[in-house]
């Protein structure tokens, strides 16, 4: 199992500074997540040069409008061309939002028949991502697939995977390890999105929440999931201090490995 850390738990710092903090925490790779960074610069030599630093695992494609990077399908394109001439081997990204009026991506997504081999080129996994449920009285879910069951039919039907993400599917139901072998036993789960959820937070620290996830290890363990595993927390979860970051996460990375019995590569 590769353990990584989405670029996006420390956003706030500059993006060299944050792979250079996954590297010295032990992380086996980050997932890149495309943001402002990436507005106006050669994307290849940035991440070129990133990877020196650390092994990219995977990139999470835009989920908010970027300059020059086009429309929802145009930014999913272009992160599987970066992914495939980097040798990045997974691209996730979002589903359309109905309440975003996303209509143009959500009518685009059901004419593609064949998501690796028509977007994915064959070389690179694509996989979609479970979304939370937000609201204080009506809980509601914005996005398209929103229902377990219709997400993964829809991914098997149409060859695509899936990023399982807890705090998402924590955000609707807190005992959410049945969804996630009915998940696992589609045979499509390539990355989680590993972090607690409560109170109406998302990405929380491990035991900041109300999420059952030292059990979902254990059921990561069971299963013989070994795939990519990724922590994606909230900025606000970390102090300023550097050092005290760095040792935070290698003691967050110490229980990831030990719940999943993953050893040090």
């Amino acid at each position: 199992m590769r353990i990584s850390l989405s670029t996006g738990t420390l956003f706030t710092l500059p993006l060299g500074k944050v792979v250079t903090i996954a590297r010295d925490a032990g992380f086996d790779g980050v997932e890149l997540i495309i943001n402002q960074d990436f507005q106006k610069v050669n994307c290849r030599k940035l991440m070129a040069e990133l990877a020196e630093i650390i092994q990219i695992n995977s990139i999470h494609a835009p989920f908010m409008p970027l300059d020059g990077w086009g429309s929802p399908i145009d930014s999913l394109k272009r992160c599987v061309e970066l992914a495939a001439d980097a040798g990045v081997p997974l691209v996730n990204f979002h589903p359309p939002s109905w309440m975003g009026f996303e209509l143009g991506f959500w009518r685009w997504m059901y004419t593609v028949m064949d998501f690796q081999k028509e977007v994915g080129g064959g070389a690179v996994i694509v996989t979609l991502e479970n979304m939370p449920w937000v609201g204080k009285r009506f809980r509601v879910n914005p996005h398209i697939l929103s229902q377990t069951a219709r997400f993964i039919d829809f991914i098997q039907e149409r060859n695509l995977f899936m990023t399982f993400d807890t705090t998402h599917m924590g955000s609707g139901k807190a005992n959410f390890i049945n969804d996630f072998y009915l998940c696992y036993n589609s045979g499509r789960i390539r990355n989680v999105h590993f972090s607690d959820y409560g109170h109406g937070r998302e990405h929380l620290l491990p035991g900041h929440g109300i999420l059952p996830l030292t059990r979902f290890l254990n059921h990561l363990r069971s299963t013989g999931y070994h795939d990519t595993l990724t922590l994606e927390l909230s900025p606000e979860e970390f102090p300023r201090d550097e050092r005290i970051i760095v040792e935070s996460l290698r003691e967050l990375l110490s229980y990831l490995r030990t719940g999943t019995g993953s050893a040090i590569p």
